[in-house]
């Protein structure tokens, strides 16, 4: 059984940064493609960051390209996400996913629905 487990969410200024982790169990995370996303009320979930197996490729879309910074650790089983520069529309639940890896490079990092695992969610608030 796969788990997922996010934290790192919160409260914080524009322009501040916040960490988040994802916490991988089961023995085969570095086989995995990863992934972050987010949900805001009232819109569809988007993804923010991915990154191959072997952290060699990783994808941003432009909304946060330059802000967001998406590692893993394959000693801690954990991938995170840095994110500065926070402005008001980035305030969403936000979630990590994975998926077994099928290739070096993802051919939909953003689709959701390429993704079997997930976590629960955090929030991160980010007021106007």
């Amino acid at each position: 059984q796969v788990q997922l487990v996010e934290s790192g969410g919160g409260s914080v200024q524009a322009g501040g940064s916040l960490r988040l982790s994802c916490v991988v169990s089961g023995r085969t995370f570095s086989s995995y493609d990863m992934a972050w996303f987010r949900q805001a009320p009232g819109k569809e979930r988007e993804g923010v960051a991915a990154i191959n197996w072997n952290g060699g490729m990783t994808y941003y879309p432009d909304s946060v390209k330059g802000r967001f910074t998406i590692s893993r650790d394959h000693i801690k089983n954990t991938m995170y996400l840095e994110m500065n520069s926070l402005k008001p529309e980035d305030t969403a639940v936000y979630y990590c996913a994975g998926r077994a890896s099928q290739a070096y490079t993802i051919s939909r990092p953003y689709d959701p629905a390429d993704y079997t695992y997930w976590g629960q969610g955090t929030q991160v608030t980010v007021p106007s």
